[in-house]
């Protein structure tokens, strides 16, 4: 399997020039814990995540340090503290160290750039555009939906399944959060999170109806009405 095969493809992101609390925002509204930064190309040039946004002056949590490790600490050190938690803009306060990967990467490359860098996703590239994102959320799920091999190869099929998926529902009103599929054997597994009932019914029902899936796995979570005191599952995300 490489990255095509799990990654989200519906990736929110935010401009350089936004506003640290519009970032913020962002997150909360998406109910994700980090943001890739565009420019106006496309081209992916930072990362900004809660971690970014925690040390803040406007909220009395900016980092301090005793003088002696501040005659300790390096003028650079202490300048990049200051930017992010006094910093307006997204460019001000990201992350510019990138760790990518391509659509072709096999996922356990992924896995051990994860493991490697201590991050938690994987922006991917193509030809200089972000095209999707894979977290650790993403490799536990294809786990989960690993089926025991048939005698029968099924080949590129579950990759074309797969586009097929994504395509039906891209376009639908009530395509859920967060959607993401995964297809092994003809057997789709659903994730994200929908509004509704209905909503988690319809999805299934538009992939059952997609040629060459032979089950569905809804794992679709319906949110609760008291979505503001429940417990946040995007576990993939996560900080």
């Amino acid at each position: 399997m490489k990255a095509a095969d799990i990654m989200t493809t519906k990736v929110v992101t935010v401009a350089a020039d936004a506003t640290a609390q519009e970032a913020a925002a962002l997150m909360l509204r998406h109910h994700i814990s980090a943001l890739p930064v565009v420019d106006q190309a496309g081209k992916l040039i930072g990362i900004v995540s809660e971690g970014d946004l925690m040390r803040r002056g406007e909220l009395g949590t900016e980092r301090e340090r005793s003088w002696w490790l501040n005659l300790l600490t390096s003028n650079r050190s202490l300048a990049a503290d200051y930017a992010k938690a006094h910093g307006r803009k997204v460019s001000e306060v990201m992350s510019r160290k990138l760790i990518t990967a391509k659509p072709d990467t096999p996922i356990n490359d992924i896995a051990l750039l994860l493991e490697q860098h201590a991050i938690k996703r994987v922006p991917i590239i193509d030809q200089g555009k972000l095209v999707g994102i894979v977290a650790r959320a993403n490799l536990v799920q294809a786990l989960a939906g690993l089926q025991i091999k048939t005698a029968e190869a099924r080949g590129g099929k579950d990759t074309e399944i797969r586009k097929e998926v994504l395509e039906r529902l891209s376009g639908a009103p009530w395509r859920p959060w967060l959607l993401n599929v995964t297809v092994h054997d003809g057997v789709a597994e659903l994730w994200g999170i929908a509004n509704s009932g209905d909503e988690k019914t319809a999805a299934g029902v538009a992939v059952e109806n997609v040629p060459g899936v032979v089950k569905v796995n809804n794992h679709i979570i319906v949110r609760p009405h008291n979505w503001a005191e429940a417990k946040p599952y995007f576990a993939e995300d996560a900080e």
